[in-house]
């Protein structure tokens, strides 16, 4: 499945990164993950749009505000027995009211593969030895939270 998509690095007023467990309902041998929202762009819908409806939809978040395109990438990945290329761009969005959220609205597939989400602070996704998607997302964390913006964005497509 080729597809362009949005994903989104959500901070809270404590400068902490909202990230969501993840399994492969397909694929038992692989090992969980963390991961960043995130999901595939409706036709004409614009990207920031896409952050802010898979926010909502994947994690229940009602108030947050979608900020500019931080990372950009390409990638190639098998999920549930479907094969995956994903031109990417990964947005900033920030929220004060980091637990005034709704029930999720998760897609079957969705549902079998997100776990629990919390939030993490910087320290703890720097020390930890948890898998993240994406994988350079610790590179790039402390720059954000500290109020960087890249202009351009990296692009963290995988070179091998």
């Amino acid at each position: 499945m080729r597809r362009p998509a949005a994903r989104v690095i959500l901070l809270d007023d404590r400068g902490r990164v909202l990230l969501i467990r993840g399994r492969d309902p397909g694929d038992p041998t692989k090992p969980p993950w963390w991961e960043i929202p995130g999901g595939g762009i409706d036709p004409g819908e614009p990207s920031a749009a896409t952050a802010g409806r898979e926010l909502h939809e994947e994690v229940g978040m009602r108030h947050f505000e979608v900020g500019p395109i931080v990372a950009t990438q390409y990638v190639e990945f098998d999920f549930a027995g479907i094969r995956f290329e994903s031109n990417e761009v990964i947005h900033i969005a920030e929220t004060d009211a980091p637990d005034d959220r709704g029930p999720r609205q998760l897609e079957a597939l969705e549902a079998m593969a997100f776990g629990e989400d919390r939030w993490w602070t910087v320290d703890e996704v720097l020390a930890s030895d948890e898998p993240f998607l994406p994988p350079w997302l610790p590179e790039l964390l402390p720059r954000l939270v500290a109020g960087e913006r890249p202009d351009p964005p990296p692009d963290f497509t995988p070179t091998d």
